[in-house]
């Protein structure tokens, strides 16, 4: 569809159809006509910039259902609705059901212009929300405060940002220190959820307290909920997570109150949960509703070319916090480093970089790789 189009014109009568063109593009409107409904939903998208104007006695598919599938579509596409003498009633329920306007034949001119100007007004304050509401996440998604130059960092940044404005829950999976629970942070910070709560539970902290485990989700509503560690969760919380999940209501053990929970949901995981729910330690009904869309993260022996910066970083920034001067990487330093397994990965580092801050030595092992 041609992007300058302001006012699509749905209408089967040539004359009409042709009248109301003349009209609007007198007035400077770009318009185009289209005769029946079916081919209009082939032309219209949620990024229509402009107003959609049908009449409502089309053949086969008339304007109201047109109406309808536009809503579906785009809530807050203006949809204006001519109308004969004996459509009056069928009009204005269009308009309690989301119609922008309505039109009796016959019409003025000025009236079609009028109605026409005030719709595109009104979309044209959405289409500028959607835009900065767009660039807003664009701009967190570019600014995600991931360390690293090496390729499976890139690629990691690239998949963020593609989550960035989705609404679909994430397991982010990978070793211990590796940076899950950051990158879950970055995920709602970028996200339209970001002004929301970001609200954790931890898996391994809750023992058997459903309840208080519960009140956790309750909380996360309009937000972000992350659950750490979800290998570690009872299984008996794990029939109510899952309904969380699917219905996004909660009920409340006791007192049986229902609670709507709209948020997003993050878990994160080291362990394989497809063999652990193959074992019966984990329900597989829920390893395959939070696998749709997984996140895997990098060890840091697998991206060595990071592991300088980083440190710089950390070592820069510890320094800062206890006004000292920052620990210096020297060759035989960086030489260590990069012979490490770093088995703690990123945690690991950073720990290392705050002790030398701090101005004591310590010596690296060469402890073996998990093998998670």
């Amino acid at each position: 569809m041609n992007s300058a189009l302001h006012v699509l014109i749905v209408e089967d009568d040539a004359d009409v159809a042709m009248a109301c063109e003349q009209a609007l593009q007198l007035e400077g409107f770009e318009c185009g006509c289209i005769s029946s409904a079916e081919l209009a939903l082939k032309h219209l998208s949620a990024e229509f910039a402009g107003v959609v104007i049908s009449d409502i006695r089309l053949p086969r598919k008339s304007g109201l259902e047109l109406l309808a599938d536009i809503r579906i579509m785009d809530a807050e596409l203006p949809v204006i609705l001519i109308t004969g003498h004996g459509d009056i009633s069928m009009a204005v329920q269009a308009m309690k059901d989301g119609a922008t306007d309505f039109l009796e034949k016959p019409f003025a001119p000025e009236r079609l212009i009028k109605a026409t100007r005030r719709a595109l007004e009104r979309r044209r304050h959405v289409v500028e929300a959607r835009i900065r509401e767009e660039n807003k996440q664009t701009a967190a998604a570019q600014d995600l405060p991931l360390l690293g130059q090496s390729s499976a960092i890139g690629l990691l940044r690239r998949t963020l940002q593609g989550l960035a404005g989705s609404e679909a829950d994430v397991l982010v999976q990978g070793e211990t220190g590796s940076g899950k629970t950051l990158v879950a942070r970055c995920l709602h910070e970028a996200s339209p959820r970001s002004s929301g709560n970001f609200v954790v539970l931890d898996s391994s902290g809750f023992g058997d307290s459903t309840d208080q485990c519960l009140e956790r989700i309750v909380q996360a509503h309009g937000g972000t909920l992350l659950i750490t560690d979800i290998e570690n969760m009872p299984l008996s919380m794990q029939v109510p997570l899952l309904r969380v999940l699917q219905e996004r209501v909660l009920i409340r053990p006791g007192s049986g109150d229902v609670a709507v929970v709209d948020c997003r949901v993050i878990a994160t995981s080291h362990a394989d949960l497809l063999t652990l729910s193959r074992q019966g330690l984990f329900r597989p009904e829920l390893y395959y509703r939070l696998s749709l869309v997984t996140v895997n993260l990098p060890p840091l022996r697998e991206r060595k070319e990071d592991i300088a910066p980083l440190f710089q970083h950390f070592a820069k920034q510890s320094a800062q916090n206890l006004q000292r001067p920052a620990p210096e990487l020297t060759l035989e330093r960086l030489q260590v480093l990069l012979a490490h397994n770093w088995p703690g990965n990123v945690r690991e580092l950073r720990q290392l970089a705050d002790a030398l801050a701090q101005g004591l030595e310590i010596s690296l092992g060469n402890e073996a790789a998990p093998q998670e």
